[in-house]
């Protein structure tokens, strides 16, 4: 009998939904503990201790908790062969999708929360044509492809599905526009394929439902934004 699979995290985390969308298309049978960041359960902490954050993913009863998405999707492509493959066969291809994967959440989400959120300022400009540019950087890996995995959806993609849907949530709530077709129309084009597809579409919560659950944490954006542009 297969030991079961739980995965505690958020519908408003785009961190979470690069988990959620990789058991799916794995075709493992999860069940899903939405947590309350506001107030976090005895679970999270029992199984975070160190960083109280989702996602978290629990696989049978004896095994340690696994934290951090890069380290589960990792797991998950090496625990459940039987399912289509999140990371590259090649090694070299899969040592530079870990590279591309953390150029995604260092160099181009870090200059995207700032210029989203930070208060007017040179700081803030400064990170919008940081954002700008290394998103035309991640638009360049592409290479005509349909997904950055080739015919599929596979781990780069995962990790950058947060532009895909979150980021125009962003941009509609900090009103910045950092993604658009005249500057990045490959990563557009790559957005909407990634958000149209079936199983993807499963985990994409609605939009008006996510403008509504993060308008509360637009305060605590703007704080942790600001503090990040006068560094």
């Amino acid at each position: 009998m297969a030991e079961a699979v739980k995965l505690i995290g958020t519908f408003t985390c785009p961190i979470v939904h690069r988990v959620e969308v990789a058991l799916r298309l794995m075709g493992v049978p999860y069940e899903f503990i939405e947590e309350d960041l506001g107030n976090k359960s005895e679970l999270l902490l029992k199984h975070n201790p160190i960083h109280k954050k989702v996602p978290v993913l629990l696989h049978g009863d004896r095994r340690p908790a696994l934290c951090e998405s890069f380290v589960i999707l990792e797991y998950l492509d090496e625990a459940f062969p039987q399912g289509p493959g999140l990371m590259p066969a090649d090694p070299l291809d899969r040592a530079m999708a870990r590279f591309w994967a953390r150029f995604i959440d260092e160099k181009c989400w870090g200059p995207a929360w700032v210029a989203l959120w930070a208060a007017e300022g040179e700081g803030k400009a400064v990170a919008a044509r940081e954002a700008k540019a290394n998103l035309a950087l991640l638009e360049g890996q592409l290479g005509g492809k349909r997904f950055f995995s080739g015919d599929r959806i596979g781990f780069l993609d995962l990790v950058a599905s947060g532009f895909a849907h979150w980021l125009g949530v962003y941009e509609e709530m900090g009103g910045t526009r950092l993604l658009a077709e005249d500057g990045h129309p490959a990563l557009c084009r790559w957005a909407r394929e990634y958000a149209a597809d079936v199983t993807v579409r499963q985990c994409l919560p609605d939009r008006e439902a996510l403008l509504a659950a993060m308008a509360t944490s637009k305060d605590r954006f703007v704080s942790t934004a600001t503090a990040m542009a006068r560094k």
